[in-house]
């Protein structure tokens, strides 16, 4: 006999003001009408005229390498200037020193979920330097917290593809255990070989028919070229819709008129592009790409980890981040903050089922605010966290 699950949220407040009941059935919005008009039942919810949200889309993280819940670790800065592969091994004298890795990504997923997070996609190192380890080890964490928080894995080639013996075939390996994208980092400053570098990864995606989702740090014009050949293999292989650039920080870089091309070329694309406004950076153009009809998404990136020391896994917060550093102030400006790391995020991740609307997966969060210009300056603390129509946070704590 199958059982049905339902239960009434009651006095829900959604985006445009309105006070409405939602009823959720098994996972999924069955109803969203007035509130008063759907008649209640023995498992009801009165969600007290908060704001009701889509659940927040934590768009890029790095559960293996952060430190949060772990002892302090002071930040170490680069001798000479931003250098990615200076990086990479503060990164891995840090990583020996630290608690199990199992244990970090829990603390992670826990603040992430608290703040109310409901997917995520997490990049996870796959290289010669740790093979498929990492990724083994947070399978089984993403195992656990299967009923917490989707989560999808890129095999993250952190040490380059080319410099690192044996990363092609780690990244083919990879995909076959269970990561759900593969990745790349900077294929001209890293590996020195763009062609080759992204050979490897749209070749691995398109034998296993998985996405893309690039780091690139580069500046200037070699950004911006390194995301012209992207966009064009994206094209040629068929894979609008299906590819990402995370960071791009060129595109902040560009004059006006070659910011607008590229800008044309990106959204013909289809690829989206990954920003979490980082500081003393220049970042990618928010509001000029989303006219452009470009995907601009959002991730907290590092969380207190070698890369910095900052980050609280809250992707509300990075709404207000992103929409400070865009200079957004007017109500429409702020809105489109708080789409970039909602609906944006689930385009980017092609999330099925997302939203407030019926046939959706009733994922969402509730918020003290009246509005979403309000929550997004707020920033408000007081949340309920609820997945598939079950609540997992409040008040800061998961609920298992």
């Amino acid at each position: 006999m199958t059982i049905v699950t339902e239960t009434v949220f009651t006095q829900a407040r959604l985006a445009d003001g309105k006070l409405v009941d939602i009823r959720v059935r098994d996972g999924r919005i069955a109803a969203i009408e007035p509130a008063g008009k759907l008649p209640p039942n023995g498992n009801g919810l009165d969600v007290g005229g908060a704001l009701v949200v889509p659940g927040f889309v934590e768009g890029h993280i790095h559960l293996d390498t952060s430190f949060f819940g772990d002892r302090w670790i002071a930040h170490r800065p680069c001798t000479n200037g931003f250098d990615v592969q200076e990086r990479v091994t503060f990164q891995a004298e840090n990583m020996a020193a630290a608690a199990p890795m199992a244990e970090r990504a829990r603390n992670q997923l826990d603040l992430c979920i608290t703040k109310g997070s409901t997917s995520m996609r997490s990049h996870v190192m796959v290289d010669g330097s740790v093979g498929l380890k990492s990724l083994e080890t947070i399978l089984d964490v993403r195992d656990a917290y299967r009923d917490l928080i989707d989560i999808q894995l890129v095999a993250f080639p952190q040490s380059g593809i080319l410099k690192s013996p044996g990363t092609p075939e780690l990244l083919d390996q990879a995909i076959a255990l269970g990561a759900d994208l593969v990745g790349g980092l900077d294929p001209a400053s890293f590996d020195r070989d763009v062609t080759g570098h992204l050979n490897v990864v749209f070749d691995v995606a398109q034998k296993h028919g998985v996405d893309v989702d690039i780091h690139l740090h580069d500046a200037g014009t070699l950004g911006a070229f390194t995301i012209e050949e992207i966009c064009a293999r994206t094209v040629a292989l068929g894979m609008q819709g299906h590819v990402a650039v995370s960071h791009a920080y060129s595109l902040g870089d560009l004059a006006t008129d070659a910011l607008g091309k590229i800008a044309d070329l990106i959204a013909a694309s289809g690829v989206a592009i990954m920003t979490n406004a980082p500081g003393a950076s220049h970042f990618p153009p928010v509001a000029r790409l989303r006219a452009a009809g470009v995907t601009v998404f959002s991730g907290s990136d590092n969380i207190r980890d070698s890369w910095w020391p900052y980050g609280d896994g809250d992707m509300l917060r990075r709404a207000e981040i992103i929409g400070y550093r865009s200079a957004f102030f007017t109500d429409e400006e702020l809105s489109a903050a708080f789409d970039v790391v909602t609906a944006a995020g689930a385009r980017a991740l092609r999330l099925e089922g997302y939203g407030l609307e019926v046939g959706a997966r009733a994922d969402f969060v509730a918020l003290a605010a009246e509005h979403v210009p309000q929550a997004v300056v707020a920033v408000p603390q007081d949340r309920r966290v609820f997945k598939g129509g079950r609540m997992v946070a409040d008040k800061g704590r998961v609920l298992r």
